[in-house]
């Protein structure tokens, strides 16, 4: 075990466990037992999520909770849009809970249906976890 720590663009692998503001595990990585490879200052994780694994060395495990704007993000309505129903067949079904991807210019993006009526679909491309205090918890497992 070396005695490196976390620094500001560390490559590291880490288990993340995300909970909800009630308590309910939303995901970990620990359930396929594959730990996430992060590398801070890439962009991948928020600045304040990147202050809390400071410091931390392999082996070490920590808990925080960060207020939506600081995890995924507060709801965007401009990320929620109402499409014709008749874009949806059996093949793509307009269920309301359902996840369908779309295709973009700058690749695909899953949305959740919201609401369903005889005319449009609501469609929500916001992070699921967007507008949610998370809890984190990580748990180390090597500095690469």
């Amino acid at each position: 075990m070396s005695d490196k720590t976390i620094e500001n663009n560390s490559t590291l692998l880490m288990h993340i466990t995300m909970k909800l503001s009630d308590g309910s595990a939303a995901d970990s990585t620990k359930v396929n037992n594959k730990p996430a490879q992060v590398t801070l200052g890439d962009q991948s994780l928020s600045p304040a999520f990147e202050q809390h694994l400071l410091g931390l060395s392999a082996g070490n495990s920590k808990e925080f909770t960060l207020e939506a704007k600081d995890a995924f993000g507060e709801v965007n309505p401009d990320n929620i849009h109402y499409l014709d129903r008749q874009k949806f067949n059996s093949e793509t079904p307009a269920e309301v809970g359902s996840i369908v991807t779309f295709t973009q210019p700058g690749g695909e993006i899953p949305g959740i249906i919201r609401e369903v009526n005889d005319l449009s679909v609501t469609v929500d491309f916001n992070h699921p976890l967007a507008g949610q205090t998370i809890t984190f918890a990580v748990d180390v497992v090597e500095i690469l």
